[in-house]
């Protein structure tokens, strides 16, 4: 590589990668408040959050990563373009072609990784998240008995604990009752008492001191009760249902097997649904090739400016297409559009859009795609700051502007 390509590969690596850790960071804390009340709710342990938010990378990272190319490429070529540089490159006859080099490195390496992120981690992560939830909504984890409510362990035991200490190894305070099939119930409470493993892993044994127990069957005529010191309650732990098979939504399927399901599907359903998500997820891979000449256009600001708008419109831009998309995918599935017209027809589009707008700040002398904007944005903020009680303008040569 050349001293400028070095130059650009510098430039563009810090917004680059700065942008796709916040944006990674900003999904995975809005996501977990949500996650930890889940969990909580369903009395699962708490270490199954980060295990859930690990199955949801490869999904931020599918998001993150094109919004990180954008802002990283766009962010490198506005710092030129304010700092004079780009004016000197220009000048030496380097042209914004020769310049792109070094952005679509990166594009190609960011788009081959997140087309492995959304065409195979994803699917199979997503499965495992739908997996835990799954299991925290049977307590299949193991879910954790709340102190001072009444808990069943499957359908014939309820359980009651006063005082828990030791992270759950010194139960006090204890309820239990439990029935059989015959008819038959039993009813201990004790002062203590804590769980033990046991070889069959149906079966744990809770063993109990200091307490009473009362047995009563139907031969019997009153109930019998006994106290006792110590006490050995075999517990069998409820079976839960096996969690279905990986498929049973399209978002958990491969990109092969969405091609191989959208011709052989079962119904006509089935095989829309399957090349609708297809052609969603080779729509957003693609797009990522439009974005160097896009964070051009806009990162370049008009001369004499130094308005951030392009940064915003970029974000603007990139989110409605996706938007889009994810509409024109929903529409697809149901059949009423062709996934290949509902996808591939706004992307012709926005590729389109973008063509011009690199067309004419890369060849139309003196052309600006966003200028009109920039002088309206511009008027609109001195019009709004005129109004700001105590603002004043910045002063030039001891006038005001």
């Amino acid at each position: 590589m050349k001293s400028i390509d070095r130059y650009m590969a510098r430039l563009i690596a810090v917004p680059l990668f700065s942008t796709l850790l916040i944006a990674v960071m900003l999904f995975v804390l809005d996501r977990m408040l949500g996650l930890f009340n889940f969990v909580a709710t369903q009395g699962g342990p708490i270490s199954v959050v980060w295990r859930m938010l690990a199955n949801l990378l490869p999904e931020y990272l599918g998001l993150g990563i094109p919004i990180g190319l954008m802002l990283g490429i766009l962010l490198a070529f506005r710092r030129l373009s304010t700092s004079s540089e780009l004016d000197v490159l220009r000048g030496v006859g380097m042209s914004y072609n020769r310049l792109l080099r070094v952005p679509y490195m990166y594009t190609i390496a960011l788009a081959l990784l997140n087309l492995a992120i959304v065409g195979y981690v994803q699917p199979i992560a997503r499965y495992y998240y739908e997996g835990l939830r799954f299991e925290l909504r049977t307590g299949a984890l193991g879910a954790s008995i709340k102190v001072g409510e009444f808990t069943n362990l499957g359908q014939r035991m309820t359980l009651r604990i006063e005082e828990s200490k030791d992270k759950g190894r010194e139960l006090s305070g204890i309820f239990v009752h439990a029935s059989s099939q015959n008819g038959d119930w039993l009813g201990v409470t004790a002062e203590k008492g804590k769980f033990l493993a046991t070889d069959d892993p149906n079966v744990i044994t809770f063993r109990l001191a200091n307490g009473t127990l009362v047995h009563n069957k139907p031969e019997f005529k009153t109930p019998r009760v006994l106290t006792f010191t110590s006490h050995d309650l075999p517990i069998n732990l409820p079976k839960f249902e096996s969690f279905r098979t990986r498929g049973g939504r399209n978002l958990e399927y491969t990109l092969p097997e969405l091609a191989k399901q959208g011709q052989r599907g079962a119904t006509l359903e089935q095989r829309d649904g399957s090349r609708s998500e297809f052609h969603f997820r080779l729509a957003e891979v693609a797009t990522m090739f439009l974005l160097p000449l896009l964070a051009l256009a806009l990162g370049v600001p008009p001369k004499r400016s130094s308005s951030a708008l392009g940064v915003f419109l970029s974000i603007v831009m990139i989110v409605t297409y996706h938007k889009v998309n994810q509409y024109a995918a929903d529409v697809g599935e149901l059949g009423r559009i062709d996934p290949i017209i509902a996808l591939w027809v706004p992307f012709t589009i926005f590729a389109g859009l973008i063509l011009w707008m690199y067309y004419t700040i890369a060849y139309v002398p003196g052309g600006q795609p966003i200028g009109a904007l920039e002088r309206v944005f511009s008027k609109t903020f001195k019009a709004i700051t005129k109004r700001i009680p105590g603002f004043r303008p910045k002063s030039h040569g001891g006038k005001t502007a």
